[in-house]
Parts: structure tokens; sequence; C-alpha cells
């Protein structure tokens, strides 16, 4: 296959993802059909079922794809690195994501709360795999004195809530604040107010250890 097939077709799959997501958040998988995509997509739904043989396939793809655009900077978390500044950079780009691909975050965590059956090889395998990772560099921090002593995976669960949480409960943000991350003066201060929550709290200020 030429190199120009071969960027159509990856073209065409991330055409097929972006479309298949919208479709998915507005009508789930049962409501969402393989017809509305392939027109979302701009291709015919034969050629669409070339590169997706059925609707499970597509929908596990998409959550596969924000599965994966979330591990990107958990993975670069690296415990060379300073833990304020890796941690700080995290919680950002975590934010972020949830700023620019709410939809994404929404329909993840709806599949999550109907039982995950759809990303259970997924949790299970290569996330778990690189929790357990992050947790222990996590806990070569604590152990150096440069974090205060707390549960890893904890941790890294209030931060995926909290960052998610501008995403999947914007509609109730935007009732009880009238805004969304979307604006910028909203967004930067949920990103100073998470940074300090999550890290003041267990990050030393200065360059100097911590006591239990």
């Amino acid at each position: 296959m030429s190199s120009r097939k071969t960027r159509a077709g990856e073209a065409n799959v991330q055409r097929i993802l972006d479309s298949a997501l919208t479709v998915f958040a507005a009508y789930g998988l049962r409501g969402a059909r393989i017809d509305q995509i392939a027109e979302a997509a701009g291709l015919s739904k034969p050629n669409l079922l070339y590169y997706f043989r059925t609707k499970e396939e597509l929908y596990t793809a998409v959550l596969a794809r924000t599965l994966d655009m979330w591990l990107e900077p958990l993975r670069e978390l690296d415990g060379t690195s300073d833990p304020r500044a890796a941690l700080s950079a995290y919680i950002g780009r975590k934010l972020e994501y949830s700023r620019t691909h709410p939809s994404a975050s929404r329909l993840f965590a709806l599949e999550v709360l109907q039982g995950a059956t759809h990303l259970n090889a997924d949790l299970t395998g290569t996330l778990l795999e690189i929790v357990e990772a992050k947790s222990r560099i996590i806990e070569s921090w604590i152990a150096d004195g440069k974090m205060r002593s707390v549960d890893p995976k904890h941790f890294i669960f209030a931060i995926w809530a909290t960052t998610q949480h501008y995403a999947d409960f914007s509609a109730q943000i935007e009732a009880l604040t009238g805004n969304t991350i979307a604006d910028n003066d909203f967004y930067k201060t949920a990103h100073k107010t998470l940074t300090s929550i999550l890290l003041d709290g267990v990050l030393p200020r200065g360059s100097e250890g911590l006591e239990d």
C-alpha cells in the first residue's frame, strides 16, 4: 500500500471516529445507527464498514481512543522530575482535555457507569499497568520525603475526579456559575484552584523534604 493510500486510510479512520463520537454522544450505543455515522463522516455505509465491521467495534474504538488520549500525559509522569512540576503538568493536561474533548469524557463516563463492558480489557490491561507504574513513582517520592504519605491510587483518582468533573458535569457547573471552562478566565481559575488544592496539601512549598 502506498504512503498516500495509508494516509488517506488513517484520515478516514479519524473522520469516522470523530463522527461516531458525535453520534454516540447524542444517541448512545443503542440509539446510534451506522448510516448516521457514515453520513456524518461523508462516507458510504459500505466504506465505513470496510474500516469497522460492526457498530460495537466502532463504539469500542471511540472509547479506546479517549482512554489512549488520557493515558498519554500519565505515561509522561517521570519519577526523575520534580514532583510539583510533573504533577502540575499532568493536572493541566487533564483539565485541558476536559475543555477540548467534553463529549468524549461524558461518553466514557457513561460507559463506566453502565459497567464498562466494552472497556474491561483496556481497564484491566493497559490502564492497570500504567497506574501501577505511576503509583510506584509516587511511592518513591514519598520515600524520598518529597511528598506526604498518601495512597497513590486514591491521589490519582482525585486528579481524575476533579479534572473530568468539568466535562462530565458541565451542565451543573454552568447552572451554578453561569459559566464553563470554555471561558478562558473560568478555565484559569479552575486550573489554579485545582492545582492548589491537589498539590499544596501533599507537596512542600520549597525544595526541602517533609515530615509526616
